[in-house]
């Protein structure tokens, strides 16, 4: 079996999430959706289950942190510089919030942030396939 990862985010408003998330390319899974959690696919071997703030306390004891903590930033690869933009912009339109630290551009690999609507951050990111290849050395491709 392929390993995989599935992030389990707690939010306030589970519809209003799933809208989000669908907005920005994720797709549902019906299956493992209900009114407690949806399941929202990012690939075939990522995950993100939205989980209602009483479904979360139902595996946990530990507190849901506020909007403006930073509990961790979740990176995505994106294909081209332009699906990072457009990925980053449409999570503003679509209830989010745009740009939440600053953008980076390294030449051989650029990103932008965005949280979402229970302020869950991610990061979005292409890089030049040259220098994501295992073979290949930063110095090497862009030299």
């Amino acid at each position: 079996m392929q390993r995989m990862i599935f992030i389990n985010l707690p939010v306030e408003n589970l519809p209003n999430a799933k809208a989000f998330y669908e907005a920005i390319g994720f797709i549902n899974e019906p299956r493992f959706t209900d009114e407690t959690a949806a399941a929202m696919q990012w690939s075939d071997t990522i995950a993100v289950m939205l989980l209602t703030h009483e479904k979360w306390k139902s595996f946990t004891t530990r507190p849901i942190p506020g909007r403006d903590a930073s509990e961790v930033m979740l990176c995505v690869n994106c294909e081209s510089r332009e699906e990072v933009d457009r990925l980053t912009d449409t999570a503003g339109v679509h209830g989010g919030t745009a740009d939440v630290n600053p953008a980076q551009d390294h030449g051989f690999m650029m990103n932008r942030t965005f949280a979402d609507p229970d302020g869950h951050v991610w990061e979005a990111m292409w890089m030049d396939p040259a220098v994501a290849g295992a073979d290949a050395h930063i110095s090497e491709a862009h030299a």
